[in-house]
C-alpha cells in the first residue's frame, strides 16, 4: 500500500495542481499545511512576514480548501510548527512512504525545502510550481534568460504557448489510518495573536480567500461582466473593485493557477478577439513569470541593498521619515492615502504601489528594502518574486538598465485622482478642505486651516510647482 503526504504551501487549490495529480496514484493521502509561528515574528527588517490581513486571507483559503477536500473524500490537517519538524514526525507516526509538494523559487522557501528533505527518511518529490512554464519549457536555459523584461516578453511572444490546466480530480484517496485523530479546528486570528481586523466598507478588495472565490472572480471578470475589456483604460484606477482584475491575492496564495488564468484568457481571445485590454492582462501574467524566474536565477542577491547591480547606489538611510511613511503621515496626501488603505485593508492599487515606493526611495531617500518588508507584512497579494522584484526595479537596483524610476507624486495625484475622490476616502481629516486643495494642504496658510491635524511638508520639490499653480 502506497501512503503519501501532500505538503501544501502557496498552492491552496484542487484545480491544476501537479502534486495533487501525482498523489492520485497513492492508496492513502494526507493533505497537510504547516503554519510556522516564525512568520508572525519581526523579520530582520522589522515588520512581520505575515500580518493580520494576509493571515485572514490565508485562513479563509485554508477553510475553503478543507471544505473542497471534504467534498472529495479527504480533509486538511493544519499544524503549527516548523516544517522540518512537523513533516518528518507525521511521516514516522503514520508510516507514510513519500512526501509530495510543489517546487519553490524564493531562498527562504527553498532552504525550508532542503531542511525538510534532510530530515526525512522517505523521498521528497517536488512537482512543477506555480508558474506558467516548466523550466524545460523556457525559451532559453535559466542562466541565459534575458534579465530585462522587454527581451523576456519578446522571447515568450515568439511562439504560441498552449496552456492545458488539469481540472480537480473527482475523488481523492482516503486518509491514512490514524490521521483522523490528528484533525483539529483551523486556527483563528485570535489564537495566532493577531486579533480581528475591522471591516472597511470602502475596500477595493471585498473578496474572500479560497479557490471558489478565485474561480468566481476569474469567471466574472473575463466572462460575465467582461470587465477585462476595459482593463487597459481602468487599470490605473484607485477606487472600487472593478478597476483591475484583483486576481493577484489568489495567485499569490495558490488558490488560483496562473495556467488556468492564461488558458481562460486565451480562450476568451479566441472567441471574442484580442485587444489592448486582454493583451495588458497577459503582460501582467508575463511580468509575474519574469520575476519568478529572475528570483530563482539570482536568489538572495535580489534582497541586497544594491540588488543585482553591484555598482548601484540606492539610498541606505533609515530614519523617522520611514516611520511616517509607514503610518501614512508624510504630508503628501496621495502617498498617505495609499499607505492607510494598505494598513486598513491589505490592498493597494498598482499605480499606488509605484507612487509610494518611488516616494520612499527618491523623495525620502530611505532604504528600499524596508519598504518591501512593510509590503510583505500587509499586502494580501504578497509573493517574494513580484514584491522584491518590483521594489528593486523601482529603486534602480534590478537587472533592468534603467535608473531608479522617479514619480512626481503631485503630478500623479492630479492625473489619477483629479477630483481628490481617493484621498478624501482615506484621509478624513482633509474632507473639510476645498477639493482643489486636498492634494496640497501644505499650501494653506489661512487661519481657519491652522488647526488642521495633518503633517506639513518641510520641503516642496521644485518640479511640483506647476501642479500647485495649475490648481490654485
Amino acid at each position: 500500500m502506497r501512503r503519501a503526504l501532500l505538503w501544501l504551501k502557496q498552492d491552496l487549490r484542487l484545480d491544476d495542481h501537479p502534486a495533487l495529480q501525482a498523489a492520485l496514484q497513492a492508496d492513502r493521502l494526507l493533505p497537510v499545511y504547516v503554519l510556522d509561528p516564525a512568520l508572525l515574528r519581526p523579520s530582520p527588517f522589522g515588520p512581520r512576514r505575515l500580518g493580520v490581513h494576509r493571515a485572514r486571507f490565508l485562513l479563509e483559503s485554508l477553510a475553503a480548501l478543507d471544505s473542497g477536500l471534504r467534498q472529495h473524500g479527504s480533509r486538511l490537517l493544519v499544524v503549527n510548527g516548523r516544517a522540518d519538524l512537523v513533516i518528518p514526525t507525521l511521516v514516522d507516526h503514520l508510516g507514510l512512504d513519500e512526501v509530495l509538494t510543489l517546487e519553490e523559487m524564493a531562498p527562504y522557501e527553498r532552504n525550508e525545502m532542503r531542511r525538510v528533505r534532510h530530515a526525512l527518511g522517505v523521498p521528497l518529490i517536488e512537482l512543477p510550481g506555480n508558474n506558467l512554464l516548466r523550466e524545460e519549457e523556457l525559451p532559453r536555459p535559466l542562466n541565459e534568460l534575458p534579465s530585462v523584461f522587454n527581451q523576456f516578453r519578446d522571447l515568450m511572444e515568439e511562439r504560441l504557448h498552449v496552456f492545458q490546466p488539469r481540472p480537480a480530480p473527482p475523488h481523492l484517496p482516503p486518509l491514512p489510518s490514524g490521521a483522523v485523530s490528528l484533525m483539529a479546528p483551523l486556527p483563528t486570528l485570535s489564537r495566532l495573536g493577531l486579533g480581528e481586523p475591522q471591516g472597511v466598507p470602502t475596500t477595493a478588495f471585498p473578496f474572500s480567500g479560497g479557490e471558489p472565490a478565485a474561480l468566481a472572480r476569474l469567471r466574472d471578470y473575463l466572462w460575465e461582466t467582461q470587465s477585462v475589456q476595459r482593463h487597459q483604460d481602468s487599470r490605473n484606477g484607485m477606487v472600487g473593485s472593478e478597476y483591475s482584475s484583483k486576481l493577484s491575492p489568489w495567485l499569490a496564495n495558490g488558490c488560483l493557477s496562473p495556467r488556468r488564468v492564461a488558458a481562460e484568457l486565451h480562450r476568451l481571445e479566441a472567441q471574442r478577439g484580442r485587444n489592448e485590454s486582454t493583451q495588458q492582462l497577459w503582460m501582467e501574467l508575463l511580468w509575474r513569470e519574469f520575476f519568478r524566474w529572475t528570483l530563482l536565477r539570482y536568489g538572495s542577491a535580489l534582497f541586497r541593498a544594491d540588488g543585482l547591480k553591484a555598482t548601484a547606489r540606492a539610498p541606505a538611510n533609515l530614519d523617522e521619515r520611514y516611520l511616517r511613511w509607514c503610518n501614512g503621515r508624510t504630508g503628501m496626501p496621495l502617498v498617505d492615502a495609499n499607505l492607510r488603505e494598505l494598513v486598513m485593508t491589505g490592498w493597494m492599487s498598482s499605480r499606488g504601489r509605484q507612487v509610494v515606493a518611488a516616494y520612499l526611495v527618491n523623495d525620502l531617500q530611505q532604504d528600499w528594502r524596508y519598504g518591501a518588508a512593510w509590503f510583505e507584512e500587509h499586502l494580501l497579494d504578497y509573493d517574494p518574486a513580484s514584491n522584491w522584484g518590483n521594489w528593486a526595479y523601482l529603486a534602480g537596483v534590478a537587472s533592468d538598465p534603467r535608473r531608479a524610476r522617479a514619480f512626481n507624486a503631485l503630478r500623479q495625484a492630479r492625473q489619477h485622482d483629479p477630483d481628490a475622490t481617493y484621498v478624501s476616502l482615506w484621509l478624513p481629516e482633509l474632507r473639510g478642505l476645498p477639493v482643489e486643495h486636498r492634494h496640497t494642504p501644505f499650501m494653506l496658510s489661512e487661519p481657519q486651516f491652522a488647526g488642521l491635524d495633518y503633517p506639513r511638508l518641510e520641503h516642496i520639490p521644485e518640479n511640483w510647482k506647476p501642479y500647485i499653480s495649475s490648481a490654485a
